[in-house]
């Protein structure tokens, strides 16, 4: 029986998953988002070519490909219609490519303007948001009041539209010092309702179980990180999906036996975007240092990312919560230059020291380090583990024992080329 594998970060989002999905997909015919929505900004480069994939799968660009859009998705036709238009305008084949959940939710332009409506009523106590509409598209769907893209070829759509738009315009009545127009968005929403129709949409869980049992090889491409998962992350501060392996199950519609090799993606230091807590952040010119070099601004947002040292007991919860199976680190070059890096090992709460993350993860929380010697060595032409500094193999596998995951992929630098694989 064929299994899916599974790509995913293990940190707060934007640990290059789109690379290691572009890198690992010449081994998969069938590449599958299965949550978030376009507050993913999945980066891939390719020589003097930069591309970024907010709702399609990273296998895009591979020829033969299909790339699903699962059920446990959100979309919105407004950003899906621009990204297949500028992927079309670099002469990439996309259409024919796509295959689409008819369970996926609608992000309805009023679903963006309560977003905003609500993170500017939280004030101070904001949690971040895109402001993509993701969180109040995944509340209607656990409420029970969405719209999917299984609606759009119903001769009901246009009816079960404006009721829910209706529904949304009275609860935009209640936040009495906001005001939004949503006419011009709207116009844009419809045309890209067009497009999606253009689309092959399917049922996907029976289509995925279809191939999977015919002996296709599939990837489950996630999208955020582990610690933004909305049972397991830092909340409040987290997305509105299950970031976490379990995802695939509930956002595919594939069983747990099914699922195969688990790839975890971290970064080899941490970062963030928006509010929440983040224990290793720095405030400092080595923080400053990270982001300059690491060019650690949301592709999505475009917001300077909060930049810290790796994270350790976060590492090791992502790695229990997910049964990874193998790690991959991105961005081991942009340490390149560091004398001394530092690895959190645990953390002091009140004055006692823990190995676990923990249910309050507020300002309270002490990172406690372990330092280690930087390789000063500029890694971004290495193409075999055997040829790395002994600094950067010393610290490879420090995280390896501590994970008790092995390291299979080293990422060196931001083109597809770029890559150690072991």
């Amino acid at each position: 029986m064929k299994k899916i594998d599974v790509v995913l970060g293990m940190q707060w989002g934007d640990e290059g998953k789109g690379k290691v999905v572009d890198v690992l997909t010449p081994s998969y015919e069938v590449v599958a988002r299965f949550q978030g929505g376009p507050n993913a900004g999945h980066t891939l480069i390719f020589g003097d070519q930069t591309h970024i994939l907010h709702t399609i799968p990273s296998g895009i660009f591979r020829p033969g490909s299909i790339n699903i859009i699962g059920n446990g998705v959100v979309i919105d036709p407004v950003i899906l219609a621009s990204e297949i238009a500028k992927l079309e305008a670099a002469g990439v084949e996309v259409r024919s490519k796509i295959w689409v959940s008819k369970r996926a939710h609608l992000i309805l332009p009023t679903h963006r303007a309560l977003d905003a409506a609500s993170e500017a009523a939280k004030g101070a106590a904001k949690i971040g948001s895109t402001l993509k509409g993701i969180g109040p598209t995944y509340m209607d769907k656990t409420g029970r009041n969405g719209l999917r893209v299984g609606d759009i070829i119903s001769p009901q759509f246009a009816e079960r539209y404006n009721a829910l738009k209706t529904k949304h315009q009275g609860l935009l009545s209640q936040y009495k010092d906001f005001t939004y127009d949503i006419s011009d968005y709207e116009r844009q929403w419809m045309a890209g309702i067009e497009v999606l129709r253009s689309l092959r949409l399917i049922e996907s869980e029976i289509e995925v179980n279809r191939m999977l049992d015919g002996g296709s090889k599939m990837l489950a491409e996630g999208a955020q990180g582990s610690m933004l998962d909305v049972d397991f992350g830092t909340y409040p501060f987290v997305t509105s999906s299950t970031t976490l392996c379990a995802g695939v199950c509930t956002g595919l519609g594939v069983a747990p036996h099914r699922i195969g090799e688990v790839y975890g993606i971290f970064k080899a230091y941490c970062t963030r975007v928006g509010s929440g807590p983040f224990p290793t952040e720095l405030f400092d010119a080595d923080g400053q240092k990270m982001r300059d070099i690491g060019a650690e601004y949301g592709s999505t947002t475009g917001r300077p990312r909060r930049c810290g040292w790796l994270d350790m007991v976060a590492l090791k919860y992502a790695v229990m919560m997910n049964g990874t199976t193998k790690l991959i680190m991105m961005k081991g070059d942009v340490l390149n230059d560091f004398p001394t890096l530092k690895v959190c090992v645990g953390y002091e709460v009140g004055g006692e020291r823990i190995d676990y993350f923990p249910f309050e993860t507020n300002e309270q929380i002490t990172p406690i380090y372990k330092e280690f010697r930087g390789w000063h060595t500029d890694i971004n032409s290495i193409r075999r583990y055997e040829d790395f500094p002994q600094e950067l193999k010393t610290y490879v596998e420090f995280i390896e024992h501590e994970t008790g995951v092995p390291v299979s992929i080293i990422s060196v630098g931001p083109d597809r080329e770029e890559t150690v694989i072991r």
